[in-house]
């Protein structure tokens, strides 16, 4: 069982999608109007998350019949979750990025391709082409209106659809947003609630007054820049040519990773600290050399049971901070592997209510963002194929191709758990020169 890496596959590089109807949905009954605060961990993620999620062909749901349930859904969902249909405003008093609750609306979008769902190529690889499957929510039907969600439906002539979303991430994190989901296909079910959301953001307000008790090597002030830096921390995009390629673990490399981090102890490491730690040494070691350069490596983690009293699991918001690790880098080519493991599991066991309180509050003090040289962002255990919508389940879920070199995304395999293998995916953006160094140590440092 070993590892693979998909080669590229012949990509389609033009799905021909017509849009066919562009419209607003308002929230089915009248809202509140009112303002949502939004936390320190909110406002650094004002930027948009693009996801499609394929569903096959069912002929008791053809594309046209899912258009209308689901329309009728998201009515019913912009009310229990009113902030997704507002917009973004500065509050002039407070000088904070809040939302509007407003009733304003979410976009949706019914559209078709000229293929086959079969036809459009292999879904687990990143291809830029999916773009065509989401709607960018700037301007969306008004000029300078920009919703915070923009849902479009794409049939495919097999029968065969798919729903992409473009969010703002202020409003949802993987794990809100997958409740979101569940809720979504149970209003289009006609069913209760999965789970009632907590609207409570104020739960992760900074404390008053401030207490950075901590240093923060993996934040950075925007005023400790270099001049004239372009830089804007792991999530911006990047003008370099990137090559995209997915990387495929199966459960026994894992195991085989896992009985390697033991070293001289018998410690049992997680699945996805050894795959960070194997992930932190390939990016690190890809770049120009040099020995003596530190590298810090972001990941990111739930805060929900990690605060006291813990958050609710239904906290619908961002509840996710990054934890770091840091070493030069001579250390991440000869230390042994298990070293490697134990500094991103200090790391994780470094997220005490405490610490996670000490970044919101340097949020609160400091203009800045989080600052490393590779973000691992995990969708692995999301379980976004597992929602069931009264069509089914979906063959796929996968975000929209960005063009950033510092995030790498774990995903679970296609179709979920191929069999009794829980192995993963991995999508890599890299210049062509460092993506050909990653591939050669991603598989000399299984071995």
């Amino acid at each position: 069982m070993g590892t693979t890496c998909l080669e590229s596959p012949p990509i389609l590089q033009d799905p021909r999608v017509t849009i066919l109807e562009t419209s607003m949905v308002f929230p089915s009954k009248e809202t509140e109007k009112r303002s949502l605060f939004l936390s320190n961990i909110d406002k650094v993620l004002n930027f948009e998350v693009e996801t499609v999620h394929f569903f096959g062909a069912n002929e008791d749901f053809p594309p046209a019949k899912v258009a209308k349930m689901f329309k009728n859904a998201l009515e019913e969902a912009l009310v229990v979750y009113d902030f997704l249909g507002g917009r973004l405003n500065l509050n002039p008093e407070t000088k904070r990025l809040e939302i509007d609750c407003n009733g304003k609306g979410a976009g949706f979008v019914v559209a078709s391709s000229e293929y086959k769902l079969s036809e459009i190529g292999d879904l687990v690889y990143p291809n830029p082409a999916f773009a065509q499957f989401v709607q960018k929510s700037k301007d969306f039907v008004q000029q300078n209106d920009q919703p915070l969600c923009v849902a479009q439906l794409t049939s495919f002539k097999c029968g065969g659809f798919a729903i992409g979303f473009t969010t703002s991430h202020t409003t949802f994190d993987g794990l809100s947003f997958k409740t979101f989901l569940d809720n979504l296909a149970a209003l289009a079910a006609n069913k209760p609630l999965a789970v009632i959301p907590c609207h409570d953001r104020h739960l992760l307000a900074a404390r008053s007054p401030p207490r950075v008790s901590f240093p923060h090597p993996e934040l950075i002030k925007l005023d400790k820049l270099p001049t004239g830096s372009t830089e804007s921390g792991v999530f911006e995009a990047t003008n370099e040519e990137l090559n995209f390629k997915v990387f495929q673990l199966t459960s026994h490399n894992i195991l085989s990773l896992k009985e390697k981090a033991k070293g001289s102890t018998n410690a049992r490491a997680t699945g996805f600290n050894v795959i960070t730690a194997h992930l932190w040494r390939c990016k690190a070691l890809s770049a120009p050399y040099d020995p003596s350069r530190s590298s810090i490596i972001l990941y990111a983690m739930d805060i929900r049971p990690r605060l006291k009293p813990p958050l609710p699991k239904s906290f619908a918001g961002n509840a996710v901070l990054t934890a770091y690790a840091i070493a030069k880098c001579e250390e991440l080519e000869k230390e042994e592997f298990s070293r490697l493991v134990e500094m991103v599991t200090e790391g994780a066991k470094r997220m005490s209510d405490e610490y996670a309180r000490s970044m919101i509050d340097w949020g609160e003090v400091h203009s800045g963002f989080p600052h490393g040289e590779v973000l691992v962002s995990s969708w692995w255990r999301l379980g976004f194929e597992e929602v069931e919508y009264p069509w089914g389940k979906p063959k796929y879920c996968c975000p929209v191709v960005y063009h950033r070199k510092d995030i790498i995304l774990v995903f679970p395999p296609f179709g979920g758990s191929s069999g009794d293998d829980d192995g993963i995916n991995i999508i890599v953006a890299l210049p062509p020169k460092e993506m050909d160094k990653f591939e050669n140590l991603f598989y000399m440092f299984l071995n």
